[in-house]
């Protein structure tokens, strides 16, 4: 078909696969392919027998990004999150001690992350005009300081109780013998946190994407005033947000402390870094509005494969942050790259 200009417009489709392929989620799929292959050729123990059995020790912070990725599709942030698993795995670890049922345990840890969260909630939305670093900064300060002045100064907490933290720290098994002791040999042994990673990321993505409620998070973050005038309650939204947030700290928590039996001062320490990194590294804009779970859910699982391949050959953690930290900036970066490249050629072809 040939316009008013002589030019000749060709109404061809782009593949549907080569637009996955494409696209950001594609790209990270491919990244994560290669990650499991670097990591088998780097060190010899790896497999998805050790990867299923150390991942656990990782995958708690998915919960984290799950909330996180709506907090920065909103355009704001959430630092305190690290403090909050804190103080949840050590209230959950005294209310293990006194003998309580495992359900008042589990009840509590969530309890205080509810807590915690609608904390940043209520003030966030009281004062909207404070910024959310400065004030989730404030109450990371608070949170710690507060497990700080139960367990001491560089104190620690072991949970004596422990039969309902092994629960959730269990695994489904298929195939495999039991052997004498009792213990399964063999087969394939799925952690159900995994599970439990998964039925989340699954809701958490329908409604980011799918749902009205998730339509709204996305308009907040493109525009909060135009938001508004729309007839959204955006800081009724926010202090939700703000509350799920504090939520999935308080799972994480549990799921921590199911692998160290107990809580220390440290716990949680740069947890809200990771959270952040897997979420922007997996497309979502930190400037708000952009980005879906998909990309975040598979650098996830990107990020919990390279630390378990790197870990297995002792490499420092602080090396595996330095990659983390190079991961994040081309995460930031190669879309204005490509979009400079974009403009260049299209500058060229006019």
């Amino acid at each position: 078909m040939a316009g008013k200009s002589g030019r000749t417009i060709n109404n061809v489709p782009q593949s549907p696969i080569k637009s996955i392929i494409l696209s950001w989620e594609g790209i990270l799929v491919l990244v994560l392919v290669a990650v499991n292959i670097f990591c088998s050729i780097f060190s010899e123990f790896y497999n998805l027998d050790s990867l299923l059995r150390q991942m656990p020790i990782y995958l708690a912070e998915v919960f984290l990004m799950l909330a996180m990725a709506y907090i920065l599709v909103l355009g704001e942030i959430d630092i305190s999150v690290g403090a909050i698993v804190c103080l949840a795995a050590t209230v959950s670890c005294i209310v293990c001690n006194t003998g309580a049922p495992f359900i008042v345990v589990v009840l509590s840890a969530l309890g205080v992350g509810v807590a915690c969260g609608a904390i940043n909630g209520f003030i966030l939305t009281s004062f909207p005009e404070l910024p959310p670093m400065i004030v989730t900064l404030a109450t990371q300060i608070i949170f710690r300081g507060i497990a700080e002045i139960i367990l001491g100064s560089g104190g620690s907490i072991s949970a004596n109780n422990t039969e309902g933290f092994k629960l959730l720290s269990g695994k489904l098994n298929f195939g495999g013998e039991v052997n004498a002791r009792g213990r399964v040999v063999g087969g394939l042994s799925i952690p159900y946190i995994l599970f439990l990673v998964i039925i989340l990321a699954v809701v958490f993505a329908i409604i980011l994407g799918k749902s009205t409620f998730g339509r709204r998070v996305y308009a907040i973050g493109t525009n909060r005033i135009t938001a508004h005038y729309s007839g959204i309650h955006v800081q009724k939204i926010r202090f939700i947000i703000y509350t799920v947030m504090g939520l999935m700290a308080g799972l994480c928590s549990l799921f921590l402390v199911s692998t160290s039996y107990g809580a220390n001062t440290t716990t949680g320490n740069g947890f809200e870094m990771d959270a952040i990194a897997m979420a922007v590294f997996g497309g979502i804009s930190s400037t708000g509005g952009k980005g879906n779970l998909a990309g975040g859910i598979i650098s996830a699982f990107i990020i919990v494969c390279l630390r378990v391949g790197l870990g297995q050959k002792n490499v420092n953690a602080q090396v595996i942050l330095l990659i983390l930290g190079v991961l994040l900036i081309a995460a930031v970066a190669l879309p204005n790259i490509i979009g400079t490249i974009r403009n260049i050629l299209k500058k060229k072809a006019a």
